[in-house]
C-alpha cells in the first residue's frame, strides 16, 4: 500500500483546508538575571526595540561559579572531555565541525588546527541548500552564526579567509527570512517555517543577521537589518513566552529539543541586548527542565511529541551528547563526531545550567514528575460559522497563524479560510512539499464549505500532524525507568508519535506500535517522517501510567469504511508490535503471553492479550539494526489489542526470577466487545489496575487522573498550567523564572 510523508500529506491536506503564512540588565550578587518585558508582545503587538550592547550583554546572566550554578570545575572538564572527541577528526564542509574547532581555539591558546582547510569550495553542499531556499536551510545559518562570531582573527588559529566571511554574510543579506517576506516573481521558498523548533531557529538567526549586518538593505524586504532584528527580537520573546505558558508542543522529542536547544545557546551566546540575553537562558533553563526530568542513564526516557525510527531504536540518539555533558551518569562514551546541542554548550561562556536542574537529572531514584503541554482543540467538533479559539488565538487572524502551525494544527476546519486565503497569495501549492495539493483542491471544488465537512469527519486520519495538548507521566528509579503520553488522541493516526517507553539505559528500551505499514526493505530507519512501522502510530493507544505500571489500549477510530480514498493512501497493518531488542539486554524470558527482559538490575515485563511472537528477518533483506537475536515481537490477529508493562529491579522482589513469579502471579483479565476494551490485573507494585476503552484508570479501586496535569510536577516544585512563574528546590540550590517580570534568579536555600 503505498505510504505518504508528513509533511506531504500536511499539504495534501492543507490543499483541502488551505495552508497558512505568518503575517506580518545586570547580574548582581544574588545571583539574579533581570529584564524587562521578557513576557513578549502577541502577534498584533508592536515589536519591541533593538539595542546592543555587549559589556551589559555578558554580564546579564549571573557568573559561572555563582551559587546556585553548575559547579564550573565540573562542568569544564566534561567539555574538554567532549570536546577532545569532536575535534580529532574534522570535516572543514561541516559548519558544525568548524564552529567546534574555533572554541577549542578560543578555549585554549596552544590548540592547533589548520584554518586554511575552510575554503568558499569546501562549503558548497551549504550554499546550495541556502541560495535554492531548500528546507532546513535555517539550520545552517544557525551554525554559520557561530563561525562569524567566534572568526574574530583575534589569532592565527581563530582567523578564516574572508572570503568565507563574505560569502556567510551576503547570504544573510540575500535570504528570505520569514514566510510572508515578499516572494520574488519565478521563485519558490521550500523551507518548512512553520514547526515549533523552526520558528526559533528562524528568529534567532534573522535577528543575529540584523544585529551584525545593522546598516544594510536586506534583498528580499527592503528592510535594513535592525528593522529585520526588530520583528524576529519580537518573535523571539513571545516564543519563550509560549513555552513557559503552553510548554512544547513536540514534547520530549529528542530530535527537535536539540534544536530548540541550539537557537537559544546561539543567541544566549551572540546577542547583544541583554533583554535577550536573559529570556535566551530562561527558555533553555526550559528546555534543561524538560530533559532533567526525564533523563535516566543518559536516556532521554520519555514519551515524545515528534521523532523517528532511528532515535527510537538508535542506543545513543540525538540529544544523547548533550545529556552525556550536562549530566554525566552514563557509563557510555560520547559519539563520534560533533553534536550542535553539546558543541555549542561547550562554546558558551555566558550560560550555565542551574544546579538544581542538574540535581534533577542525576537524583537518586527520582519518582514521578508529571507534565502538561500543548494547547487542546477539537478538530471532530461540529463545524459552525464562528469556533471559539483558546487563550484569544482567533481562528480567522492571520495574525495567529504561526501560534497555530507551531502546534502542528495545520489541517483543522477552524482555520480553512484563512489557510486557503494564505495559501494562494504566498503560492504555497508551487511548492516541493505541496505538490500533489491542486488535485486534492480539485476533489472538493475548492469550496470552502466541502473542505471543512471533510476534515472535521476524516479528522482521526488527516491530522496526524496535530500536536494537540499532551499530558505525560515519567517514573523513574535507579535502575529502570517508564513513561507514557496517558490518554492522548486515542483511535486517531500520529505521525511521529512515541507514545511510552520503558527503558534501562540508552540501548535497552522497550515500546510498542500499531504499524501503518510493513517493515521496508531498506537500511533508512528515518524514513520520511510519515507514520510507518517503528515511526509513529498507525492509531493511538489509549494508555495510563501508576509508577511501574503501564497499559496501552489499541483500537482504531477508523478503518477502511471511513474514507475509501483515504484508506486507499493509507490503511495500516493487522497486527500491533513491540520494539524488544535482545541482544541489548541480558537475559530475555517468554512465558505464555508474558515476555521479561533484564539488564544488570534492570527488570521489564511486557504482556499482550494477543498473542506474541518474535519475527525473525533476513539480515540481507532488512539490514536495518546490526543485532543477532530477534527483535520484533509481533502480536498478529488484528489492530486491536492490549499490551501491559510492568518494570522492575531488585527492591520489588529480590531477584530476577522471584520478580518474574511476582507479575505472572496474577493473570490479565481483558474482555472485548462492541465498545471497547476492559481490563483488570493486579500489579505486584501497584496493586489492582483497571482501565478500559472508555473506562476511568483505578488503582486498588482509587480513579487515578489521566489528564489535565500541572505544567510540571515534582518532588522539585509544582507549576500550575498556564502559570508563568517556576520555582524549584533541591537540597542544594533554587532557580526562580517569572516570565512575567523577565527576572531569572540562581541561587541555593
Amino acid at each position: 500500500m503505498e505510504q505518504i510523508g508528513r509533511r506531504r500529506f500536511v499539504v495534501m491536506s492543507l490543499g483541502l483546508a488551505g495552508a497558512v503564512m505568518l503575517p506580518n540588565c545586570s547580574s548582581d550578587d544574588s545571583g539574579t538575571n533581570g529584564s524587562s518585558g521578557a513576557n513578549g508582545a502577541n502577534g498584533n503587538g508592536a515589536a519591541p526595540p533593538v539595542g546592543g550592547d555587549v559589556e551589559a550583554a555578558n554580564a546579564a546572566l549571573a557568573e559561572p561559579g555563582s551559587p546556585g550554578l553548575v559547579d564550573e570545575a565540573a562542568y569544564q572538564a566534561r567539555i574538554d572531555r567532549y570536546l577532545d572527541g569532536a575535534t580529532e577528526e574534522f570535516d572543514p564542509s561541516n559548519p558544525v565541525a568548524i564552529a567546534a574547532q574555533l572554541i577549542a581555539a578560543h578555549r585554549d591558546p596552544d590548540y592547533r588546527w589548520d584554518p586554511s582547510e575552510v575554503t568558499v569550495e569546501g562549503l558548497d553542499e551549504v550554499w546550495e541548500r541556502i541560495d535554492t531556499w531548500q528546507d532546513t536551510r535555517d539550520f545552517r545559518f544557525m551554525y554559520l552564526h557561530w563561525i562569524l562570531a567566534l572568526a574574530d582573527g583575534s589569532s592565527e588559529m581563530t582567523t578564516l579567509d574572508p572570503e568565507v566571511i563574505e560569502a556567510i554574510e551576503q547570504r544573510m543579506i540575500d535570504n528570505r527570512w520569514q514566510w510572508n517576506d515578499p516572494l520574488p516573481e519565478g521563485r519558490i521558498d521550500n523551507l518548512w517555517f512553520w514547526s515549533e523548533n523552526h520558528l526559533i531557529i528562524g528568529y534567532v538567526s534573522e535577528y543575529l543577521a540584523g544585529q551584525r549586518l545593522p546598516d544594510e538593505t536586506f534583498t528580499i524586504t527592503g528592510l535594513t537589518g535592525a528593522e529585520h532584528a526588530a520583528r524576529a527580537k519580537a518573535g523571539i520573546i513571545e516564543w519563550v513566552d509560549h513555552r513557559a505558558r503552553f510548554g512544547f508542543s513536540e514534547w520530549h522529542s529528542q530530535v527537535y529539543m536539540q534544536k530548540d536547544v541550539e537557537p537559544l545557546l546561539t543567541l544566549i551566546e551572540l546577542a547583544e541586548d541583554p533583554e535577550l540575553v536573559v529570556t535566551g537562558a530562561m527558555g533553555m533553563d526550559l528546555c534543561l527542565l524538560d530533559m532533567a526530568g526525564h533523563n535516566h542513564n543518559g536516556s532521554y526516557t520519555a514519551s515524545r511529541g515528534r521523532t523517528y525510527a532511528n532515535t527510537k531504536t538508535s542506543p545513543r540518539e540525538s540529544t544523547f551528547d548533550m545529556f552525556k555533558l550536562l549530566f554525566d551518569d552514563t557509563p557510555f562514551d560520547h559519539t563520534e563526531g560533533v553534536s550542535g546541542g553539546a558543541t555549542f554548550l561547550a562554546g558558551c561562556t555566558r550560560y550555565r545550567p542551574p544546579q538544581v536542574l542538574i540535581e534533577m537529572g542525576t537524583a537518586d531514584d527520582p519518582g514521578v514528575v508529571l507534565e502538561r503541554h500543548g494547547i487542546w482543540v477539537d478538530g471532530t467538533e461540529p463545524v459552525t460559522d464562528n469556533p471559539e479559539a483558546p487563550f484569544g488565538y482567533d481562528f480567522d487572524d492571520p495574525d495567529n497563524l504561526a501560534f497555530w502551525w507551531a502546534h502542528g494544527a495545520l489541517g483543522l476546519w477552524q482555520l480553512t479560510d484563512v489557510n486557503l486565503a494564505a495559501a494562494e497569495e504566498f503560492r504555497l501549492f508551487e511548492t516541493e512539499l505541496m505538490s500533489d495539493i491542486a488535485a486534492l483542491v480539485a476533489i472538493n471544488e475548492g469550496d470552502p464549505d466541502r473542505i471543512r465537512e471533510w476534515l472535521r469527519a476524516n479528522h482521526s486520519i488527516v491530522n496526524f500532524g496535530h500536536l494537540r495538548e499532551a499530558n505525560s507521566y515519567g517514573w523513574r528509579g535507579d535502575e529502570v525507568s517508564l513513561a507514557t503520553v496517558v490518554d492522548h488522541r486515542f483511535g486517531e493516526m500520529r505521525d511521529q508519535i512515541h507514545t511510552w517507553q520503558a527503558a534501562v539505559d540508552p540501548e535497552a528500551l522497550v515500546f510498542t506500535t500499531h504499524p501503518a505499514n510493513d517493515l521496508p526493505e531498506s537500511e533508512d530507519l528515518r524514513g520520511d517522517g510519515r507514520p510507518g512501522y517503528w515511526t509513529g502510530e498507525a492509531s493511538i493507544p489509549r494508555s495510563a501510567q501508576h509508577e511501574r505500571t503501564g497499559i496501552h489500549i489499541y483500537q482504531p477510530a477508523w478503518d477502511e469504511t471511513t474514507d475509501e480514498l483515504l484508506w486507499s493512501v493509507f490503511g495500516y497493518e493487522d497486527f500491533t508490535h513491540a520494539y524488544v531488542p535482545q541482544d541489548r539486554f541480558d537475559e530475555t524470558v517468554r512465558d505464555g503471553n508474558w515476555t521479561f527482559v533484564r539488564k544488570g538490575d534492570g527488570y521489564i515485563a511486557l504482556w499482550s492479550w494477543r498473542t506474541p511472537e518474535f519475527r525473525e528477518y533476513d539480515p540481507a533483506v532488512h539490514p536495518m539494526l546490526d543485532m543477532e537475536e530477534p527483535y520484533d515481537l509481533v502480536a498478529e490477529g488484528g489492530p486491536d489489542n492490549v499490551w501491559i508493562v510492568e518494570v522492575g529491579d531488585p527492591s520489588v522482589a529480590g531477584s530476577f526470577e522471584e520478580w518474574m513469579a511476582a507479575v505472572t502471579a496474577s493473570e490479565p483479565q481483558v474482555e472485548r466487545d462492541d465498545d471497547g476494551f476492559t481490563v483488570a490485573w493486579e500489579s505486584p507494585t501497584s496493586g489492582e489496575v483497571t482501565f478500559g476503552s472508555t473506562a476511568a484508570f483505578t488503582v486498588d479501586g482509587a480513579e487515578q487522573p489521566i489528564g489535565d496535569f500541572p505544567r510540571h510536577e515534582s518532588q522539585w516544585g509544582t507549576v500550575e498550567s498556564l502559570d508563568t512563574t517556576f520555582e524549584l528546590e533541591s537540597d542544594d540550590a533554587t532557580l526562580e523564572l517569572d516570565f512575567a517580570t523577565g527576572t531569572r534568579t540562581v541561587g541555593v536555600p
